[in-house]
């Protein structure tokens, strides 16, 4: 056996023992689950590293040539040599591209250990061979079928020596060489293409249907000559009756070598489709930022005394989602963005009273003191992290159930993942170049070919539309993409892009510093958006190559937040103080106002149109708000003559004096209900009245009705009917009705729900590390057996009665040697340990564990056994 031979790994687990400290964090960083819980050695992270599920997310993981040299290992060889690897992914014109390209994807395979052994023995794990091999059930994503021995493994030697005969070979003593010498005529490509030459040309037809896949056709009892022609010749094989399969090394042979019609080596190119000025994405950005602040105060002053009732199963229900969307003026799907996005962000909650209704949390009350750029990033982050997504409401489940807004089931758990590998794409362009949605998409689709709803990502709840009215029908695009769709819209309502490119403070978001130039921005993305240790391959490191997008760790994600709040707070509009009232009744404000002013003028008057400027409109019935909010006639005179530039314009002055001298006239109590008025001519029209007959009411005294509803119905009656009553105490003060502000008790935002086990940090993986080595030691280091003549198996704890144990463990003390033990600790879990004794007494035996690194004392009715370890 050669040197070469020698040092060449066995398995898996002697591949990984091969590996370096800073290779086995790459690892566990690139596969996370391999470390929950942290293995015991080697040989138990290789074996969980080969489990099917460990195996299915480290596949979704790869990018698609990555994928592709893993589907092109699963039909070559076991082993494989590099050049036969090589051949079918470059095919015998051996693209350039590819092969630059392939090496890259090796170690990327090699990195997240799914192919081990040395380029003269390539081997993919056998869970991966299994996945992606080919069969009848199964077929490969090559398009590729069984080879001629899989193909005729239930063939009578007769019949292979007549194939073998008819392609003009001699005949062979068995059936073993018989396959053998037809697979290498298959694989010859001049003795092929002349075998090829002979055939008809409908036969040829025949083969060049099958060729790229699927390999599987139907035949009849009674073939045509064309197809009796390949059937004669083994071109096409029989696998059930009335099926034939085009083998593997024909279809090969047809293809040129290669295991892929179109390898995708280079990752496709998101390119700026349009450039902005920054200076106008930033603008436009910042304007949007702020309507998104105003959106969710809007919702949750609509919501300010109690907002609609929580449905039994939870959420908000289909009536009560188009009442949000009317009283924001936007549409149901983009009313559900953001009555999620304000859920998200912690400033809105179930109540838990016994009739449960949303509400407002005190949160809210703290995030409006804050300043706009702070408001902005808190809701910013809260998007970028949230794992719950708003366009799949008004879809369905897996148990066909509707999902509504703020209601279980919307969390997708590769949502945050996405959203920031698509800014992180936006990042990589110039700034103010936005790009083609079509082109993210495919770029997107490439780095994670297999994370559709075929990989374990249903998409629970695809509805007609997308979040914001784009139609996709269910099944169309897969959940990737439609993430990626929803993130683009979402980025532009949110301020965090404009016009489709990344605003400068949409790059602090992300912790991307300003590029330094157009030509610059792609070099300019730090390594804090590929996470730690995520460094690309080497066939990803490509002009159009962006940085692989992981959240930031939290005290960056603070540091960001404050950067990009600093960027923003310039560029909103100042608040300001005053309006514009005019003479028919309206003011207009043109620009965001100043809280204080906001607040009194949406009691005094009634939105009528948004936009760049705000119309308010006052009407008798405003007015009166204001009134029974405590205000009086020349309080409003007074406010109003001191907010607008314009004089305060006659008919105005003329409706709130009007209204102020008939409210409170009526005067309306419990009785259980009464209207009483000085004024008995006034008594007698509202009894005349046919509308008061609801009321039921009947006159007391001179002054004094009674009705038969309550105050409160007594009070809306009257309001209908045109008069104007106050409501009063049982003392006979008018009551003051301002507006109740319902609260939430105390409430966290949701917490995401995470994509699989999180990435461990350095502090974890040196530990883990650490650990894995010296049980690799412990389960690897040569021992004496106690009997010679039964050597202890590999991984079997040692045996050996308590006196031996302890005449052992003393001896040792003396000596200074170690041992190897086995040890069942209290929860009845057998490990094995190599440990150096230093004391021995009391029943304990205090040593230095190699395992551990570190002294530990352990209870000597717990050692299994003790074996001394051998010289070598």
């Amino acid at each position: 056996m050669s040197t070469e031979d020698q040092r060449a790994p066995r398995s898996l687990a002697a591949a990984l023992r091969g590996r370096d400290d800073a290779s086995l964090a790459a690892l566990l960083r690139a596969r996370p689950d391999l470390i929950t819980p942290v293995p015991t050695d080697l040989t138990q992270l290789a074996t969980r590293a080969g489990t099917r599920a460990s195996v299915v997310r480290a596949l979704e993981r790869l990018d698609r040539f990555a994928l592709q040299t893993a589907e092109a290992l699963a039909v070559a060889g076991d082993p494989a040599a590099y050049d036969e690897l090589l051949g079918l992914m470059a095919g015998d014109a051996r693209d350039a591209a590819v092969a630059d390209a392939l090496p890259g994807a090796l170690a990327a395979l090699r990195e997240q250990a799914l192919v081990w052994g040395d380029d003269g023995s390539l081997r993919l794990v056998r869970t991966a061979r299994e996945l992606l091999a080919p069969s009848a059930q199964h077929p490969s994503p090559t398009g590729l079928g069984p080879s001629v021995r899989e193909a005729t493994a239930g063939m009578s030697p007769g019949r292979i020596q007549e194939l073998v005969a008819a392609v003009g070979l001699p005949s062979t003593h068995d059936s073993v060489s018989a396959v053998d010498a037809l697979t290498a005529l298959f694989t010859h490509r001049k003795k092929m293409a002349a075998l090829l030459a002979q055939a008809p040309a409908d036969s040829l037809d025949v083969l060049g249907r099958l060729m790229w896949g699927p390999p599987y056709g139907q035949i009849t009892a009674d073939p045509a000559a064309r197809l009796r022609w390949l059937l004669d010749r083994g071109l096409l094989l029989p696998t059930a009756p009335g099926t034939v399969v085009l083998p593997r090394e024909v279809a090969l042979h047809l293809r040129e070598g290669r295991a892929h019609r179109a390898p995708e080596p280079v990752p496709p190119a998101v390119d700026p489709l349009v450039a902005h000025r920054p200076q106008v994405v930033d603008a436009t950005a910042a304007g949007q930022a702020y309507t998104a602040l105003t959106t969710v105060e809007e919702l949750l002053k609509d919501w300010h005394e109690g907002g609609p009732p929580v449905l039994r199963a939870g959420g908000l229900s289909v009536r009560d989602l188009k009442r949000t969307a009317v009283a924001l003026d936007v549409s149901e799907p983009m009313a559900a963005f953001w009555v999620e996005l304000a859920y998200a962000s912690g400033l809105l909650a179930s109540d838990g009273e016994a009739d449960e209704r949303y509400a407002a949390t005190p949160e809210y009350d703290e995030w409006l003191e804050r300043p706009p750029a702070d408001r902005w990033a808190q809701l910013a982050q809260a998007w970028l992290a949230a794992t719950r997504t708003s366009g799949v409401v008004g879809g369905r489940d897996l148990k066909e159930r509707a999902l509504s807004a703020l209601g279980p089931g919307l969390d997708r758990s590769a949502a945050p993942e996405v959203r920031h590998r698509v800014l992180a794409l936006l990042a990589g362009l110039p700034e103010g170049a936005a790009p083609q949605a079509d082109a993210v998409l495919a770029r997107l689709r490439w780095e994670r070919p297999l994370r559709g709803p075929q990989a374990g990502q249903a998409p629970q709840g695809q509805g007609p539309q997308g979040p914001h009215g784009a139609h996709h029908p269910q099944g169309e695009e897969d959940l990737r993409s439609r993430l990626a769709r929803w993130t683009l819209t979402e980025a532009e309502l949110l301020g965090v892009t404009g016009r489709g490119a990344l605003s400068s403070h949409g790059r602090a978001l992300l912790g991307v510093r300003p590029a330094a130039g157009p030509a610059g921005a792609a070099d300019d993305v730090p390594q804090a958006l590929a996470g730690p240790g995520d460094k690309l391959p080497a066939h990803h490191r490509t002009a159009a190559a962006g940085p692989v997008a992981t959240p930031l760790p939290q005290p960056e994600q603070a540091a960001a937040a404050a950067a990009a709040a600093r960027l923003l707070a310039p560029l909103l509009p100042e608040p300001l103080d005053h309006v514009l009232l005019q003479a028919d009744l309206t003011a207009v404000a043109p620009g965001p106002l100043r809280r204080p002013l906001a607040d009194v003028l949406s009691v005094l008057a009634d939105v009528e149109s948004k936009g760049g400027a705000t119309v308010y409109r006052f009407t008798p019935g405003s007015v009166r708000r204001a009134l029974d909010a405590g205000r009086s006639a020349s309080d409003l005179h007074a406010f109003l003559a001191e907010h607008s530039r314009t004089p305060v314009p006659q008919p105005l002055a003329y409706l709130i004096d009007d209204v102020a001298r008939r409210h409170g006239h009526l005067r309306v109590g419990a009785a259980s209900a009464y209207v009483r008025c000085d004024d008995d001519a006034l008594l007698n029209e509202i009894l005349a009245d046919k509308r008061a007959a609801a009321l039921r009411m009947r006159r007391l005294a001179p002054t004094v009705l009674a009705a038969q509803v309550d105050p409160a119905s007594l009070l809306e009656g009257l309001r209908a009917m045109g008069f104007a009553p106050a409501a009063e105490s049982a003392e006979g003060d008018v009551l003051i009705t301002r507006a109740h502000a319902h609260r939430t008790p105390p409430r966290t935002a949701p917490e995401p729900v995470p994509d699989g086990p999180p990435v461990p940090d350095a502090t974890l993986l040196t530990a883990a590390i650490r650990a894995i080595r010296a049980g690799d030691l412990a389960a690897t280091a040569p021992r004496k057996p106690a009997d010679e003549t039964a050597p202890l198996a590999p991984g079997e704890l040692p045996r050996t009665g308590s006196a031996e144990t302890l005449a052992t463990m003393q001896a040792a003390v003396l000596t200074g040697e170690a041992l190897w033990i086995g040890y069942v600790n209290a929860e009845g879990t057998a490990s094995q340990r190599v440990i150096a004794p230093v004391r021995v007494e009391g029943g304990f035996v205090t040593a230095y564990d190699h395992t551990a690194d570190e002294v530990r004392t352990y209870p000597l009715h717990r050692i299994t056994g003790v074996a001394e370890l051998a010289q070598d």
